[in-house]
């Protein structure tokens, strides 16, 4: 029996270095979709986790905090701040993404960006924090899910369904975004609910976190 479990791990481990070499393999052979962000997903999980627990743990500790974010779906400050940083962000990725025969397009683009801000700012002021939270949201999507690509961990699941729940948020927020505030509305209904709400992000960030630094 000792002598099967023996050979089961060392058939295992060499499986799983077969594995990471046919990944590096892939990667450097330019098959593998090229790596924008180049995050390990060490730091995708610590980013991940971080931004769970910072989210969670003031309306977990403090119930009135609920107050501040019925306000925010039409808050115009928020959305200009959230907008702009939308902005940047995309504006470097114009600037710096490998957009092969598309990169004819690159400088139009580029140019036509800031004029959708000013006009965003200018036209969309219904919801525009909701908006600008959502592109946010498909944003930071996309380096969770660059960094958990190829990984053999099954814990990096929970870093690949965190950023599949971006998109999903973030597409029905910029589509319908009066979404959030009903969101909103029904998780404050009650001090139980919105603590609850708030104590399943918070261990779920912790989760991310500490497999982050142990497994990752």
């Amino acid at each position: 029996m000792l002598l099967w479990q023996l050979f089961e791990l060392r058939l295992l481990k060499r499986q799983l270095k077969i594995r990471r070499r046919t990944v590096g393999r892939i990667r450097r052979s330019g098959l593998a979709p090229p790596m924008i962000y180049n995050l390990s997903l060490q730091t995708a999980g610590i980013m991940a986790g971080a931004f769970l627990i910072f989210m969670s743990l003031p309306g977990l500790v403090k119930p009135d905090l609920a107050k501040v974010a019925q306000r925010f779906p039409r808050s115009h400050v928020a959305g200009i701040v959230l907008l702009t940083i939308c902005l940047a962000w995309t504006f470097w990725l114009l600037a710096t993404i490998q957009m092969g025969e598309f990169s004819s397009f690159r400088r139009p683009l580029l140019f036509a960006l800031p004029i959708g801000y000013v006009l965003a700012l200018r036209f969309v002021d219904e919801f525009l924090a909701v908006r600008a939270l959502g592109i946010l949201c498909l944003l930071a999507a996309e380096p969770l899910l660059d960094a958990a690509f190829l990984r053999h961990e099954m814990s990096r699941l929970l870093v690949t369904v965190f950023a599949y729940v971006l998109i999903v948020a973030g597409l029905f927020w910029v589509a319908i975004p009066y979404v959030l505030r009903n969101q909103i509305n029904w998780s404050t209904r009650s001090v139980f609910r919105w603590r609850f709400l708030h104590a399943i992000a918070f261990i779920y960030g912790c989760v991310i976190l500490t497999l982050a630094f142990t497994r990752y």
